[in-house]
């Protein structure tokens, strides 16, 4: 083996599918002094039984494309490098047993021409043509994926891996990396050890595609990458005479997938409770090794398959394979710069899905590396979505046995985790609790979704439907616009920025004033160079030298890296202080009577008009009041010392009896915000939305210098709108939207429907979506005929610009 240099741009860790993916789109892009570490062998980890199947369709466009790429590129990959990557576009399957699921698939079949893919709908008898050995009896609907395949994931990294090499990659095999080096906050090297030897590379970028190890390798420096391995198991029969080409056939309702092999047949599954592994680290020495057989756990799985495929019954077993794959918190894979350490990279976690997502993972990543910035909006995968306390290892062992079967499960809206619950809970969480909530989670927070009646059932009885929800939505929705009802947000991301530049730091960051006298409240985004919503956010004045960011609890890490990467000399100070202050949101026309009732201070539109705060004394404590207006109507947030939310929250409630006070879920606030056109992060915004076509203009100050995005924003003033957000509202009260529906202007397609919800006060769903407009006015835009498509059922719609619920804001300024 040549000597391993001593300095290189890039050092990346990692044999799998991921790595080699990564060096070879590096070098692609010039990247010549690119290194590759792998601790044993290329593909030992997951990579070499990975069942290699590759299906096109994902759940948002980019995401759709980066596995398109994927197959175009391992199609591609044997001219390149002479080595055969046995993609074979079998096409697949996918069947429904159930009238939910059936649903589903006939979602995805509007959604496929949207996003570029071809499928179908088949009946049954076209379905035992294309597949003659399986049981039809309880069909409910089937579909075909003519372009989808499968092909060997090992040689497919064989072959990236020879591709980046005749590109000048390096690529070293039995190199263990013992650690990454960080100065000033950016990674400046790694150590390595083999045979006894040690050695340093000195380097400005690490990527870390270990795979399972990711985790334990992130962690000692200090990288939080939540992921734990489960066992994965399938079975491979003996040689089948007459088995002719098949296409990969999963069964959705039961857990399972079959593919045909060089006449045999390959059937796994992804349990919905899976067995984690590894929980206390994986051994040194694991390189192609298999986990024990547990016939009883895959049992159930195998009495499916030979009711649904009953030749596998006498076909003769060859193989039962177990060994361990690499799962997340949220089945979503991680990549992206770590927070924390600039030039720490990670693309790993791909939860059953590595070998269709590398190809299209690893060119996003290195464009993003290359670039500084992401090609575009990457934020479903971006490893800053987690917070570090997800990588605490009890609850990622709890959490992914269940993530694993996601991909197979029901996708139904509203779906919440079972596992790795109650972890951050708000100080009136129990109050909530005795009171009928049904809680949510999201990045471990409880969340109040909706309150159960007396003696109504406290659970999710989910479907595509009308969920065992709908009406106690329906009763807070209009407690809202009617009376008034109160919301815990207290999972809400609060981040103070103070300090002598606060102010100059903050007008260069958001692309609104935020320079306002103290007291004041100013809704704004912070763009990034292409004038895409890297956040979406109300900055609220403190002081002459402090404000207070509240954002989305999703996007706090996002927000908190986005800020601290673009802090310069400024004298400031940025602190996440979401933990020490809770939020209870009163809100409805009644809200200023029931807030007069709990505090002695002055709520009027003199006082406290709209986008201002006051300290107020509430009850027997101290809090701030600001008035803002998430659901469109008058109210205020109160924000409230942890300490003094419980006191706060009883002192509201007996108040609230004489004038109808109701406890409110964030179901309704969703309702609620849809009626009033409020954005979404990330569903409707993002870094790859415009912010002038978001429609979110009026927040943006072009006459204000020196912010990011600003020239971004001028040139597209000067060009104009490529595209619109709009809002729909169904003619028919009966339907329902949630997302990824297809929109059809004047009978051609147009979009998708970013985010939906009821209006119960508008009488219909409601939706928004981005509409092409190119060269053209609003009148042309408004006056065109829309249709949304829902399961392959076509619903008229009208459209507005405006929010369709008090376009004027005169009800939330009252």
């Amino acid at each position: 083996m040549k000597p391993l240099p001593s300095k290189a741009r890039a050092v990346i860790i990692g044999g799998g599918v991921s790595g080699c993916s990564v060096a070879y789109h590096l070098v692609k892009l010039g990247w010549t002094d690119v290194i590759l570490l792998e601790r044993k062998q290329l593909t030992c980890g997951t990579t070499w039984h990975a069942a290699g199947l590759l299906s096109e369709l994902r759940g948002s466009s980019d995401m759709t494309k980066l596995t398109k790429y994927s197959m175009q590129l391992y199609s591609s990959l044997e001219e390149e490098t002479g080595i055969a990557t046995g993609l074979r576009r079998v096409g697949s399957l996918s069947i429904a047993v159930t009238q939910e699921r059936k649903h589903e698939l006939y979602r995805q079949l509007s959604l496929a021409p949207a996003y570029g893919v071809e499928a179908r709908k088949i009946s049954v008898r076209e379905l035992e043509g294309m597949y003659p050995h399986i049981d039809v009896s309880d069909v409910t609907a089937a579909l075909h994926f003519p372009n989808d395949g499968q092909c060997d994931p090992g040689n497919v990294a064989m072959a990236l891996a020879k591709g980046a090499r005749q590109r000048g990659a390096a690529i070293f095999e039995g190199v263990k990396v013992a650690g990454v080096q960080a100065r000033n906050g950016r990674v400046s090297g790694v150590t390595w050890e083999k045979d006894g030897e040690r050695g340093v590379i000195e380097t400005d970028n690490v990527v870390n595609c270990a795979g399972m190890w990711a985790r334990e390798f992130g962690a000692r420096s200090d990288v939080a990458v939540p992921l734990h391995a489960c066992e994965h198991f399938y079975m491979i029969t003996e040689p089948i005479d007459g088995l002719n080409r098949l296409p990969v056939l999963r069964v959705l309702d039961e857990y399972t997938y079959y593919k045909e092999d060089a006449g045999k047949i390959l059937f796994g599954a992804v349990e919905p409770k899976a067995k984690p592994w590894g929980m206390n680290g994986i051994p040194e020495s694991f390189c192609f090794d298999q986990l024990s057989e547990d016939f009883a756990h895959f049992e159930p799985i195998v009495e499916k398959a030979l009711k649904r495929v009953p030749m596998l019954a006498t076909a003769g077993i060859r193989t039962f394979f177990n060994g361990p794959e690499s799962f997340t918190p949220d089945d979503q894979y991680h990549l992206g710069e770590a927070p924390g350490v600039r030039g720490y990279w990670v693309a790993c976690g791909y939860n059953s899905t590595g070998i269709a997502a590398s190809g299209g993972a690893g060119l996003a990543l290195a464009q993003w590396m290359n670039d500084d910035e992401p090609p575009f909006d990457l934020s479903g995968v971006d490893i800053r979505r987690m917070e570090s306390l997800q990588k605490n290892r009890l609850y990622l062992r709890e959490r992914v046995s269940e993530v694993v079967g996601l991909s197979f499960g029901d996708h139904f809206p509203a779906r919440q985790m079972t596992t790795a619950r109650g972890i951050r809970r708000s100080p009136i969480h129990e109050h909530l609790k005795a009171r009928g909530a049904v809680f949510g989670e999201m990045v471990g927070w409880e969340r109040a979704n909706w309150f159960a009646r007396k003696g109504q059932e406290r659970e999710y009885r989910y479907s595509w439907y009308r969920q065992n929800w709908f009406d106690n939505q329906r009763e807070e929705h209009l407690a809202i616009r009617e009376r008034v009802g109160i919301f815990d947000l207290t999972s809400f991301g609060k981040i103070r920025v103070e300090g002598r530049d606060a102010t100059t730091f903050l007008q260069r960051l958001c692309s609104n004033d935020v320079d306002v006298p103290v007291g004041r409240i100013v809704y704004t985004q912070m763009l990034n160079e292409r004038g895409g919503i890297e956040s979406d956010l109300t900055v609220s004045r403190l002081t002459e030298t402090a404000f207070l960011l509240v954002v989305s609890a999703l996007t706090l890490q996002t927000n908190l890296c986005w800020l601290r990467r673009h802090l310069g000399d400024e004298f400031v100070v940025i602190v996440d202080v979401s933990a020490s202050e809770s939020i209870l949101a009163v809100m409805g026309p009644k809200s200023r009577e029931l807030l007069g009732k709990v505090s002695p201070n002055d709520f009027s539109n003199e006082n406290n008009p709209y986008s201002t705060w006051q300290e107020i004394e509430i009850g027997m404590g101290l809090a701030r009041a600001h008035r803002v207006a998430s659901v469109g109507e008058l109210g205020w947030e109160i924000y409230i010392s942890t300490d003094q939310a419980a006191h706060v929250f009883e002192v509201i409630e007996a108040a609230g009896a004489d004038v109808g006070l109701k406890l409110c879920g964030l179901h309704a606030l969703g309702s609620c915000r849809m009626e009033k056109a409020c954005r979404h992060l990330p569903d409707d915004v993002g870094s790859g939305e415009h912010v002038l076509e978001a429609g979110l203009g009026f927040a943006v100050k072009t006459a204000k210098p020196g912010y990011i995005g600003r020239d971004a924003v001028l040139r597209k003033l000067e060009a104009g709108l490529d595209r619109r957000l709009v809002q729909f509202r169904l003619k028919d009260p009966a339907p329902l939207l949630h997302k990824n529906e297809v929109v059809f202007r004047d009978g051609r397609i147009a979009g998708t429907i970013t985010s939906g919800d009821y209006g119960h006060t508008l009488g219909g769903a409601i939706g928004l979506g981005y509409v092409p407009c190119k060269d053209e006015s609003e009148a042309a835009l408004l006056s065109s005929s829309y249709e949304i498509e829902i399961a392959g059922e076509c619903f008229a719609a009208e459209v507005s610009l405006k929010p369709m619920y008090d376009p004027k804001g005169e009800r939330m300024r009252a």
